[in-house]
């Protein structure tokens, strides 16, 4: 998440339909999906194609699989039946037993007690909803009906075990959240009982009712609820909120206004839901609940609230810094994506006697920019971890946004300085690339794109068009960092390359003419593509940024298919030098700094020819860079093969040398056959 980076992709073929969630099985390292029902894929992060990872067809539906990590995967079928992952791998056939009948699962949940793994899961039948609980080592199975609420249904639930009683949360339709007790020791020879409920909470407040969507549990006293907030004459607004069970008072609360999915996630103390089109992280602590807290009358709550600084990409200009209303009890802190990789885990505390980051950005807004950008750099050496990162976030929002308002206005220099000192991220500062991209600020998009490691696929396909947009001209009159290209591109006073005498690995055009039946002179070969670098030194080290950059194959190339076909010509071109020049040397490395890989150079062509295939086959000019790529990649392919039809050779050669340690001059002639 905080690279933005997808670490693995994989899809199922068109028609087959991913029936629920995929879950990681903890023992194995290994993904479990089900799709079209009854299907079941099993594959480990390594493997690309689903078509050839394991697969097994079961007999019956699969309603969900839970994953537990001392525990293992556990399937739960629509029909009830319930199987541990081995087992049913054993005999996928096997006949599985339907233990409820036309009713309809609409949850379930997964535990550990002890050594004992648990599994409860609630049906509805009708407008009645019943729960069940099954242990899966003792092999039992209880059945309860929920005690009906009129005019009202469950709509969500929750449920933990603590003590050997299960707590059941229920989030119904009337906007209440009740609780059921169910006690895992049970008498089997029982019958079905009816399960009583007892009201939690009641999410109303001065007038206004939550519709919960989804609701977690925080801890003994706390709960929270996404849902949309509705006071009488106004319009519903999405919010975050945090209610105080014990004392039934509502904690802190958030308006989403992009929308969310209605689905609400936690996991090790932080939040995870959609807003808008952005996944939100929110970190949350929970203190120990007491009647003071809970109205907010503790005796030090003189202090401002507690502030985060982070840019959630939905406040207006002006609000820099978010503010949950918080009563000490709970507070929350929302973070960026950049924020996850630094782990910080401690809530920032803003004294009440000092102004915060934010109050102090909104008082510059009118002053002048060196005034601003003055007072920024204070902001910025007095800033202590673990807020260091978030501050620098906020003090380069602070300067786009000013670039937005006062178009004039551009301070090129000073962010130039915060990106090449500060240890920063796309994440962190999401409009920066948008605007030096708007003001064709080259170097500073390349030094972006040597320091970020999460710039989106969009972002680098821009970068890559302006780049080769440019004309050579403009770039020698700007100043770009050469040192890719410096230790070997060698420029004299007419840009013309000076080129060394070296023979590639492998690859002599001269001995491969009679090969390929080639009539080519050798005044012609040494103007053949891959001779001269086909741009300048600007272009060329703004073009290694892109090539040296980190991407998803996946959502880079619908990007790509757009570049057009002169620069994707131009492009391809380059990255066949580059090819050419890798192959000069035996360790196939390019010397110099953030220089390409053989591999990133490989990929990037490999990507232009899927994007452009059937365009560059069509264009005349570059019909000569084709046929020299494929000649040259023919004539290493040959060499390599060579290669490797001696290596069983050279193999014995070198054991023999191990076991012979002679002190004396010796003269061996070896045979090789």
């Amino acid at each position: 998440v905080s690279d933005q980076k997808p670490l693995g992709c994989w899809s199922v073929k068109h028609g087959q339909i991913i029936t629920c969630p995929v879950v990681c099985n903890f023992e194995t390292h290994e993904y479990i999906a089900v799709h079209d029902d009854k299907v079941l894929r099993i594959w480990k992060s390594k493997d690309t194609n689903l078509d050839k990872v394991f697969k097994a067809t079961l007999s019956a539906d699969v309603y969900r699989i839970h994953s537990l990590p001392n525990g293992g995967p556990v399937v739960l079928f629509k029909g009830g039946g319930v199987r541990t992952l081995d087992v049913l791998l054993e005999a996928p056939q096997q006949e599985i037993e339907q233990v409820i009948s036309d009713e309809v699962i609409k949850w379930s949940e997964a535990f550990m007690e002890g050594q004992r793994l648990v599994l409860i899961f609630a049906t509805e039948k009708d407008g009645d909803f019943f729960v069940y609980v099954q242990k899966l080592k003792m092999n039992t199975l209880h059945k309860y009906k929920l005690e009906q609420q009129e005019l009202s249904k469950p709509m969500s639930f929750m449920a933990y075990i603590k003590n050997q009683i299960i707590t059941l949360l229920c989030l119904y339709s009337n906007d209440s959240v009740y609780k059921v007790l169910i006690p895992l020791q049970q008498n089997t020879e029982e019958e079905e009982q009816i399960l009583s409920k007892s009201l939690l909470l009641n999410l109303s407040l001065s007038g206004s009712i939550l519709k919960g969507t989804s609701f977690v549990v925080l801890d003994k006293d706390h709960i929270a609820v996404l849902g949309s907030l509705a006071a009488s004459g106004e319009e519903s607004k999405e919010c975050l909120t945090i209610w105080n069970t014990k004392f039934q008072t509502l904690q802190t609360s958030k308006e989403l206004p992009l929308g969310t999915s209605g689905q609400l996630w936690c996991y090790e103390e932080k939040f995870f839901f959609t807003h808008g089109k952005v996944l939100t992280v929110v970190m949350y602590k929970c203190e120990t609940s007491s009647l003071a807290a809970a109205v907010g009358k503790l005796k030090d709550s003189q202090a401002t609230d507690v502030s985060s600084f982070v840019n959630w990409n939905t406040l207006g200009d002006e609000e820099l810094v978010v503010s949950f209303q918080s009563q000490q009890s709970v507070t929350l802190k929302s973070e960026s994506r950049m924020t996850l990789r630094s782990k910080r885990n401690t809530v920032a505390k803003v004294q009440p006697d000092t102004l915060s980051v934010g109050q102090r950005l909104l008082n510059l807004k009118d002053a002048s920019a060196t005034v601003f950008e003055d007072e920024l750099r204070q902001l910025m050496s007095k800033a202590q971890m673990p807020d260091l990162q978030a501050t620098i976030g906020c003090v380069i929002t602070a300067l786009i946004n000013r670039c937005k308002t006062n178009p004039q206005y551009y301070p090129r220099n000073f962010l130039l300085q915060i990106v090449q000192t500060r240890d920063l991220s796309y994440s962190l500062c999401p409009d920066l690339m948008a605007v030096a991209l708007e003001k064709k600020d080259v170097h500073l998009l390349q030094i972006c794109l040597q320091r970020f490691p999460d710039i989106p696929e969009e972002i680098t396909y821009a970068c890559l068009k302006v780049f080769l947009s440019i004309s050579e001209a403009y770039l020698q009159r700007i100043d770009v960092n050469l040192e890719s290209v410096i230790c070997y591109i060698d420029i004299e006073f007419n840009n013309k390359e000076v080129k060394s005498e070296i023979v590639e690995n492998g690859f002599n055009a001269e001995l491969e003419q009679d090969i390929w039946d080639t009539k080519i002179t050798k005044e012609t070969h040494l103007m053949t593509e891959g001779e001269f670098c086909p741009v300048g030194p600007q272009k060329a080290a703004l073009l290694n940024a892109v090539v040296h950059s980190a991407y998803s194959e996946t959502f880079l190339l619908p990007h790509l298919k757009n570049l057009p076909a002169q620069q994707a010509v131009l492009f391809l071109r380059y990255l066949y030098y580059l090819y050419v020049k890798c192959s000069e040397k035996i360790n196939t490395t390019l010397p110099g700094i953030h220089s390409p890989t053989i591999n990133q150079i490989m990929d990037w062509m490999c990507l232009l020819l899927d994007a452009h295939f059937t365009v560059m086959v069509m264009l005349p000019e570059a019909k000569e860079l084709l046929s020299n790529l494929h000649k040259f990649v023919r004539a290493q392919v040959r060499f390599y093969s060579e290669l490797n039809k001696i290596e069983g050779s050279l193999r014995e050669l070198q054991r023999l040398n191990r076991q012979k340690d002679s002190q004396i001059y010796s003269i061996e002639v070896l045979e090789l056959i």
